[in-house]
């Protein structure tokens, strides 16, 4: 009987002895709680004892935790619904202030009383800002207010709330559409104030381009007109020289150019009477005169001549189509006149030559 008894007396001493001691490792954090209430707070990581059957250890984390929240509608102060999604990490500070506020429920309750007042932060925060703010790119204000609102009452659950982060900012489905449109027509408004921009700008160049053409062209036109008289001048000089050093070798150039211009075409035709100047060098430098004269007089002595001898041409054309059409006119009657023939057609009479 002894046997027995002493090995069973044995197996629950080593049972105490092995439910006296406890291990902490590096990553938890323990409380030693006695007829539920705190007795020991172990942070270290190690071996520790307990009083076996009375005391009770309850681990919690020691780590950086995270929480994610549900996605909540918040409305900013302009009125446009906005949801959002949350992410916090947050610790375990305070295990004794931990315990007396999430009781049993431990990491879990913690959880969802952060949740909670994440959710109420997040509201508070964004309700205050237009939602241009909260869909800007740089929002990190804004999540820096939640997270030092949050960490004031987080404290009371002896947690620190290390960071928040909004993850998602999106307008909600049902004014998705609305939204778009009038995302749409403000672009549209945009692009159509670019294109007025663009065609005022357009419309400044091109009446400056105007403006430059008609005064580059004003310019060489000046410039031309002075080059112009400069030429004339030089050239007027020239015909002065040579007509004071010979005269009449000067008209007769003149004579020989006037007829080289005006028998220009191979198909010219030229009705003259016989005594008329065109032909009769003679009597053309005759009808000159001795006294000197300019080479613009001579050229427009030439010019007489040429008119001359055209309505003579004319004249002598008509006389001969009226005799062979009608009886003769009385002698007393003088003959009708009529305007030069035109260049290129062919008329025979009397001192007819052709080139």
């Amino acid at each position: 009987m002894r046997g027995p008894f002493a090995i069973a007396v044995l197996v629950i001493l080593v049972a105490l002895g092995l439910n006296s001691f406890f291990v902490v490792d590096e990553k938890h954090k323990a409380l030693v709680l006695r007829f539920g209430q705190v007795n020991q707070v172990r942070t270290e990581p190690g071996l520790a004892f307990k009083l076996p059957l009375i005391d009770t250890v309850v681990q919690y984390d020691d780590r950086i935790l995270s929480l994610t929240t549900q996605p909540l509608e918040v409305t900013p102060l302009d009125d446009r619904r906005l949801v959002v999604d949350a992410f916090a990490r947050w610790r375990i500070t305070d295990l004794v202030r931990f315990r007396e506020a999430v009781g049993a429920s431990g990491e879990e309750g913690a959880r969802m009383r952060l949740d909670r007042l994440l959710t109420a932060k997040i509201r508070e925060v964004l309700g205050s800002v237009p939602s241009t703010a909260v869909l800007s790119k740089d929002r990190t204000p804004l999540m820096n207010q939640i997270r030092d609102l949050a960490r004031k009452e987080a404290a009371s659950l002896g947690v620190d709330v290390i960071d928040v982060r909004l993850t998602r900012t999106d307008l909600p489905d049902q004014n998705l559409s609305a939204t778009y449109a009038r995302m749409r027509a403000e672009r549209e408004r945009e692009a159509a104030d670019e294109r007025a921009r663009g065609a005022e700008a357009a419309q400044r160049v091109r009446a400056t381009a105007d403006r430059t053409v008609v005064e580059v062209t004003s310019q060489a036109q000046k410039e031309a007109e002075v080059i112009r008289g400069e030429a004339d001048a030089t050239a007027n000089k020239i015909y002065a020289d040579a007509y004071s050093k010979d005269p009449s070798f000067f008209a007769f150039s003149r004579a020989l150019q006037f007829y080289t211009q005006s028998m220009q075409k191979q198909t010219s035709s030229l009705v003259t009477q016989p005594d008329s100047l065109y032909f009769d060098y003679d009597r053309f430098l005759k009808s000159i005169g001795e006294q000197p004269m300019s080479p613009r007089q001579i050229s427009a002595a030439q010019d007489d001549a040429a008119e001359k001898a055209a309505v003579d041409a004319a004249n002598a054309a008509l006389r001969k189509a009226q005799s062979t059409e009608a009886p003769s006119p009385p002698a007393d009657q003088p003959a009708a006149t009529t305007a030069p023939a035109t260049g290129g057609s062919s008329a025979t009479g009397a001192g007819s030559a052709s080139q």
